[in-house]
This record gives structure tokens, sequence and C-alpha cells, in this order.
């Protein structure tokens, strides 16, 4: 397979969009990726043609859509490397998959069991952990992210004790652009008889991803990222894992028999799937994936990295500029700040150059802590990004030094 940027850029429509008198220049990935042709065809396609409720009817376009929508699944399990589909679970992104995760393991949470996270997790690796601090009096035990950006695994290891139950970390964070060595930790954490569970949203979108060769118990991912749509994402779990989560929601779908006195669950995955799914988010999951996956992912990923380089090297030319992150290996996302300026400041101006980039705190405010930020400005490289944009943002940079000076 061969990479051509400007083939790419011709199946996302939106880059041809002008904002304030110049062409988009889109460099907010890690936030949400633009969409393919692909992707916004075979989502199309379902409403015009064939949608219809899935799983539960018998007639042709009932069959169609369920048909569509299991080969999605399907997609996700391959693109993961699960062992099978039944071990994919829909959800509306990496968040609720998150939150999933932590509500069915309520059970087995005592007063005094730890759990174990990091400074650098994006708040839906955070707040779900605290629900079970607040509700059931877990400890959560913090990983230390060095001056670096890079996790101190040293303190990972001493961070164990007879009641570590969980272990939570990012595989590539948001803010950072760190890619965590997962396959050493989750061996640690498995040491010690612990849970390991890994929020996939950035990374799946980057590098390809082998959850049995990681041994994670969970990972999660979102489509929005991922070149689909927004509303859905994945859980991936090892099937005896899930069977061990009670259900997050109630009602059809995830049922087997109702009765007045009692029920029964159906079989996973469908025992997470309350309710009518997100059907065609779901195709457009799929068709997303199977999008990403005819590319050379390989060369992707150099092209991002080459982008990310040549950003770096420009704005190190500034003399108040700060990169936050510069961990060895890291993915293409520049957090960065420039000394008296607010970072909401540098992304409005940016903005009137037609340049989009995220600015605040990313939701990770236990980071901006650790390295005594408020806020950082980040542009975040995909697969359509040129070294033309990349010039562009470097010059903006610099016009908002001089006007922010």
């Amino acid at each position: 397979m061969s990479f051509d940027v400007t083939a790419i850029r011709k199946q996302f429509p939106v880059l041809k969009r002008e904002i304030h008198g110049h062409t988009l220049a889109y460099l907010d990935n890690a936030a949400s990726a633009q969409k393919p042709q692909a992707v916004i065809d075979a989502m199309v396609d379902c409403f015009e043609n064939s949608y219809a409720n899935v799983h539960r009817g018998l007639h042709t376009m009932a069959n169609e859509t369920t048909e569509k929508f299991e080969q999605a699944r399907g997609r996700v399990a391959e693109f993961l490397g699960a062992a099978e589909a039944n071990e994919i679970v829909f959800t509306k992104g990496a968040t609720e998959a998150l939150n999933l995760v932590a509500y069915g393991l309520m059970g087995e949470i005592e007063a005094g069991d730890e759990i174990i996270i990091s400074q650098m997790e994006h708040h839906s690796n955070i707040v779900p952990w605290h629900f079970l601090r607040e509700h059931f009096g877990a400890v959560l035990k913090w990983v230390p992210v060095l001056d670096d950006g890079s996790l101190d695994l040293d303190a990972y290891g001493a961070l164990f004790s007879k009641r570590t139950k969980i272990v939570s970390l990012t595989h590539m964070s948001n803010v950072l652009g760190t890619i965590n060595p997962l396959k050493r930790m989750a061996k640690t954490a498995h040491e010690h008889g612990c849970l390991f569970v890994v929020d996939g949203a950035q990374a799946a979108v980057h590098f390809p991803v082998d959850v049995l060769d990681i041994d994670a118990d969970f990972y999660v991912m979102t489509g929005h990222k991922l070149y689909g749509p927004t509303g859905i994402g994945a859980l991936y779990g090892k099937r005896e894992c899930l069977e061990r989560l009670r259900p997050f929601q109630g009602g059809g779908e995830m049922i087997e028999d109702v009765f007045e006195d009692r029920i029964t669950y159906a079989e996973i995955p469908h025992k997470f799937e309350a309710g009518t799914p997100p059907i065609v988010e779901a195709i457009g999951f799929g068709a997303a994936i199977k999008w990403l996956s005819a590319q050379d992912r390989t060369a992707i990923e150099a092209h991002e990295m080459m982008l990310y380089n040549r950003a770096l090297a420009g704005l190190r030319e500034i003399n108040s500029f700060r990169l936050i992150g510069d961990a060895p290996d890291k993915g293409a996302v520049l957090s960065f700040g420039l000394e008296g300026a607010h970072a909401h400041d540098i992304a409005q101006i940016l903005d009137r150059y037609g340049i989009a980039v995220r600015a605040g705190q990313h939701c990770a405010q236990p980071l901006m802590e650790r390295f005594n930020v408020h806020s950082t400005s980040r542009a975040s490289f995909g697969i359509y990004n040129t070294v033309d944009e990349v010039d562009r943002l470097i010059a903006g940079v610099k016009k908002a030094r001089t006007f922010l000076s």
C-alpha cells in the first residue's frame, strides 16, 4: 500500500471549507476527527435504503440492517485483535464504556479496596472510579507523571498492595501524546491479581492495537476520533471478565426472560446493550474501521509524526514556547504554552487564520496541576493533515506571540 495525502484529503468533503477567508487547517483531531465520504455514504445508504430496528424483526429490512450492525461488531473485534465478536459491546463512546466497567464492578468493591489510575488520565477514566470512592469507600492511588510526560514505572510497581483490585490507564495521553508500555504494566497488574482496564480512545486511531498481546481485561475506544460518527464506541472485554459485570442498564434487548418475580439476562454482548442501539452510528463506525484498515497504517503513523516533528521544530524558535510532554516514542499530539499568553487567546487568533486547535484543560485537570499550568493549546495531527498546514500553524503562533506580547 502507498500513502498519498492529496488523495486522502479528497475523500473528506469538509476540508474544502474556508474559515475567515482561509482554507481550513483542522488540527483538532484528538478532540474529534473529520469523516471521509465512505463513512457518510454508509450512513446515508442505511437511512435511505434499509433502515429498521435490529435483532427484533423477521422482515427483509430488519435482517439487512441487523447484518450490517453485527458486521460492524465483527470489524471492531478484528481491529482490536479480540478473540471473538461477542467480546465487543457497543456503547455511546469510550466514556460510557468506562462507566459500564466501573458500574459493573461495584459489587466487588469494599471500603479500602484500591484502584490505580495515573495523573495523565482523561476525566472519563477518573470520575467513574471516584464514584466507587464516594459510594463504596474505594481508595484511588495515582501513578506519577515524570517531567518528560512519561509514567513513573518504579512508582507504579510500588503502588500495589493486597487491597489493589483494579488498574485503569490510558494507552495514549490526549494531552501529552505519551504512549504507555501497557504490556509490561498489565503483567504487573495481573501478578497482583488485578483487573487491567485500558482507555484506548486516543491510541486506536494512531497505531494498531492488539488487546490479546497487551493482555487487557477491558479496552475501550470511540468512533468519532477514528474518522467515524459520534454517539458510538466499543468496550472490549475478555469473555470471562464481561461475564463478571452486572448490567449497566435495564430494558429491552438486554433481557432473556421477564416475569413478575424474576428476570434472566441475555448473553453477552447483548446483556449490556439495553434498548434500541445507535444502529446507523454503529454501521458508520464499521465503515470507518473498514476505511482506515484499508490504509497503510505504518505510513500514516510516520506521516503524522513527521508533521509533529516539523511543528515542534518551528514552534521552538519562539523564545517563550513551552512544550508539555516530550516522552520518547510519543504520538502526534502537541500541547504547548506561550509565556504570558492564555491558551484561549492563542486558539482564537489561530482561528482567524483558518487554523483549528484545541485550548483548555482537555478534560485532564490533575495533569494540568501536575505541570503547574491552567491550560494549554493543543495541535493534534491526523491522516489528512499536510506540511503546509503545519507551516501555517507555526506562522500563526508566531503572529499570536506578536499580538499577545
